[in-house]
């Protein structure tokens, strides 16, 4: 049976379109805050979010999510509120996947079956994990795949492709392929960059493909879905969150807008 994320993201193939996905941190502004704005990219039009863990040193990250990430710890977000914020939007709107981002550690000190229990009775739909070797994983897939939980690796321009099957074979749901949208680099040239990217991944697995590379715009998303399977929005969405300077309704408003906007994108991608 194919879980709710491979479903989403099939409708969206059978659609003629790339799936739109976007990611929030929890607790940013605050985690009541936080919960109506992951709500407000899906009423925009996402079809999957990602809830972001905070975490104290998320090298991974851009400067925008950085500081949302900073926020949401200095107001005392915690795995319990991240939880929380997965359980109000899996309830809230539930055509939608609802999907963790989070570094390793925090799961492991949690505990990795429990961690995987709790997300998925909190209607959770699986786990990206950016940092977690597929070496080390076995565990976490494990305790994920008792749950019906999917786990979401990442790859990366830099992977060799024995390197991506090794990773695409551990993963399911959907691969995460993260490329760099310079601001002085040509759009042809990050296409390039990452539709090589996604061709190299395709070859190894049948899973889709989701690009991840600082989209903030409708001509950008319709781009990246013009060769991938989905368009990951993250930084944009915070950025919108951060312009509104505390006003929470135009803060609602301006991501639900920029939804909107990307979701025509990928539609025309």
């Amino acid at each position: 049976m194919a879980s709710k994320l491979s479903g989403i993201l099939a409708a969206a193939k059978a659609e003629g379109r790339a799936a739109l996905i976007g990611y929030l941190p929890a607790g940013f502004p605050s985690v009541d805050g936080g919960i109506r704005a992951v709500g407000a990219l899906i009423e925009g039009g996402c079809d999957i979010v990602e809830i972001g863990l905070p975490h104290s040193d998320p090298v991974l990250d851009g400067p925008t999510i950085q500081t949302a990430d900073d926020i949401a710890l200095k107001g005392g977000v915690r795995i319990k509120d991240v939880l929380r914020t997965v359980q109000e939007v899996a309830a809230a709107h539930p055509a939608a996947a609802v999907l963790v981002m989070t570094y390793w550690n925090p799961v492991d000190r949690y505990g990795v079956a429990r961690f995987a229990a709790d997300l998925a009775a909190a209607g959770g739909a699986g786990c990206i994990l950016p940092d977690l070797p597929v070496e080390e994983s076995v565990e976490w897939r494990k305790a994920a795949e008792e749950h019906g939980l999917d786990t979401v690796f990442v790859v990366a321009p830099s992977s060799k492709d024995r390197r991506l099957a090794e990773v695409t074979a551990a993963g399911s749901g959907f691969v995460y392929a993260a490329a760099v949208m310079g601001v002085t680099g040509s759009r042809a040239q990050v296409g390039d960059l990452a539709e090589d990217l996604v061709a190299r991944t395709r070859a190894t697995t049948e899973l889709p493909v989701c690009v991840g590379l600082g989209v903030s715009t409708r001509e950008q998303a319709a781009q990246v879905a013009g060769f991938a399977d989905g368009v990951i929005v993250g930084s944009a969405f915070v950025q919108r969150i951060l312009d509104a300077d505390g006003d929470e309704g135009a803060a609602l408003a301006a991501v639900r807008e920029l939804a909107g906007e990307l979701a025509q994108g990928v539609r025309r991608g």
